[in-house]
């Protein structure tokens, strides 16, 4: 049996081992202190990461059943619930991992495949319920908000990761990928039917953010003087502020909201449509916000190193 106990919140740390800032204010204060008493309740039975990733799956596939196949409103409260819930079990899984030890790559993997497989049936059923309307047009509304959610969800996932790498040390398949030392420490039927997808999910994030290469390879400069690094980091945390508190408006809350919002008005076609729209916008505004940020933080960085050589 696992002993747990409640995690001791670190001054820049959140309960789940995340820093503060990456977390906007529904995960700081619903979702992720329900994860952990979830996380925490679930050590003891035997239940796994990758059961608990397992779960949210179902839960985005319940969503979408309940919002299209249900009488309103009773469809979209228990749609929204359901949505809602699967925030609180996305984060589970990962708090379940550090709690237990199990965190790895391959659960890395499986939760963003059942996070994306979940959110394509949820799309399918959004679409299907449309079409009754629309037709044709509910099933281009929804591929074109689909793709936007893709690479929306790309920037939000893979700048908070590149983030927590940058400012805390905080290992990811990316930074692992680029060391060249192999994304996953075995082989199985999942990892190979699914591991092909990290290659298009790196290559996406590299297109959004160029110049990250150039702060990895500065950071790894000055990763023999402990001291050095820290300060690097620091500079990271201080140029970050803005860029990463407003990706939050591009991450999946905001969706989940108007998309109850939405269905609460019969259609999902409003969701679509800000998925298409304003958050595309919002999106633009964030990857524009992040390029001058590394190039700020990268001169920075430059002149640290400067200092320290010539000191």
């Amino acid at each position: 049996m696992v002993s747990v106990t409640t995690p001791v919140r670190h001054p820049n740390k959140a309960m789940n081992g995340k820093p503060p800032e990456v977390e906007g204010w529904l995960n700081m204060h619903v979702y992720h202190p329900l994860s952990d008493r979830l996380a925490i309740a679930l050590c003891p039975t035997g239940v796994t990461p990758n059961m608990v990733s397992f779960g949210g799956f179902l839960l985005i596939c319940g969503a979408g059943a309940a919002y299209t196949g249900l009488p309103w409103p009773v469809s979209a409260a228990l749609g929204f619930l359901l949505h809602i819930s699967w925030h609180v079990v996305d984060g589970a899984d990962g708090a379940l991992a550090r709690m237990t030890g199990k965190a790895s790559s391959i659960g890395e993997l499986v939760d963003g495949v059942c996070d994306y497989a979940g959110h394509v049936v949820l799309y399918v059923a959004l679409a299907q319920f449309l079409s009754l309307w629309l037709g044709g047009w509910a099933w281009a509304a929804a591929w074109a908000a689909a793709i936007s959610h893709i690479v929306q969800s790309n920037h939000t996932e893979t700048e908070r990761r590149i983030y927590r790498w940058w400012a805390y040390g905080t290992g990811w398949i990316g930074q692992v990928q680029q060391q060249g030392e192999g994304v996953f420490g075995a082989r199985n039927w999942f990892t190979l039917t699914f591991g092909w997808l990290i290659y298009p999910y790196l290559w996406l994030s590299r297109a959004m953010n160029p110049n990250s290469a150039e702060i990895d390879a500065l950071l790894a400069t000055g990763a023999g003087d402990p001291l050095l690094v820290e300060r690097m980091r620091r500079i990271v945390r201080e140029e970050a502020r803005v860029p990463v508190l407003f990706q939050h408006l591009v991450g999946p809350n905001p969706r989940a909201i108007v998309l109850g919002i939405s269905m609460a008005f019969g259609s999902p076609l409003w969701f679509f449509l800000f998925t298409m729209g304003p958050q595309n916008a919002m999106l633009a505004i964030s990857v524009y916000q992040h390029h001058t940020m590394n190039r700020r933080v990268a001169a920075r960085l430059r002149a640290e190193l400067a200092g320290a050589r010539s000191g």
